[in-house]
């Protein structure tokens, strides 16, 4: 029961929070409880339990005697995945979105990889090479590309030792399953390139923090720019 229970506030607090972001409920709006039990076929615990995460998430806010109101988006914790995933599919604002979160990239991930070579842990450095080695294998047709491209990038984030930053992992991982297909797409390729990325993980092996710092921004900058030319259509 405690499971189903569960599922239930998930798709409560989802289908909510997808209508927020999405604009169907405008800043100001109200949620009450009673109406949304009506509403989704629920009991009042399960929808307080899904107001409740919504307002962990700065989309919404309660207020004794009013119901729970919507919030302006400059409230909304944009660095949480559920969020993060819910404006990624809304109409009309995932370009904007991705262009915003690649500007994000190019602040974060050339300091981790510089970091994650000043540090040379070797368990850490393993890591990358795994992600490294699966992709070689994706562009042989034999791994999951972009799962193992995200890999990559979370496992930098950890190597780099800076709490801050592997705290922003799922943040990035979200991001980058929507992000790494529109600038794949960009460059009429179905994998990224493994040698790119070897690039960055030679250096950081080599203890070279500026070598790897500048193949990551170098990276980025080109998806920024691909990012910039207009949007190829999807293949049917």
């Amino acid at each position: 029961m405690e499971v189903r229970s569960s599922n239930l506030t998930d798709h409560v607090a989802a289908t909510l929070g997808r209508a927020i972001v999405s604009g169907d409920y405008a800043p100001g709006a109200v949620f009450q409880v009673n109406d949304l039990c009506k509403t989704f076929n629920a009991s009042r615990t399960v929808m307080r339990e899904a107001v409740k995460a919504l307002t962990a998430k700065g989309l919404v806010v309660s207020r004794a005697s009013i119901g729970s109101i919507v919030r302006d988006e400059a409230a909304w914790n944009l660095s949480d995945p559920d969020v993060l995933q819910w404006l990624l599919h809304a109409k009309g604002a995932r370009l904007p979105l991705i262009r915003e979160f690649n500007d994000f990239r190019i602040a974060i991930e050339p300091t981790a990889a510089a970091l994650a070579a000043q540090r040379g842990d070797a368990e850490a450095i393993t890591r990358i090479f795994a992600a490294l080695d699966r992709m070689r294998a994706a562009e042989r047709g034999e791994d999951d590309s972009l799962d193992a491209d995200v890999k990559f990038h979370v496992a930098i984030l950890q190597a780099s030792g800076n709490r801050f930053f592997i705290n922003m992992r799922h943040t990035i991982d979200a991001a980058l399953r929507i992000s790494i297909r529109v600038t794949n797409r960009q460059k009429s390729v179905a994998v990224a390139s493994a040698a790119d990325h070897a690039r960055i993980a030679d250096a950081i092996r080599a203890g070279d923090a500026d070598g790897a710092r500048q193949a990551m921004l170098t990276l980025l900058v080109e998806a920024r720019r691909l990012l910039k030319e207009p949007i190829a259509p999807a293949n049917p």
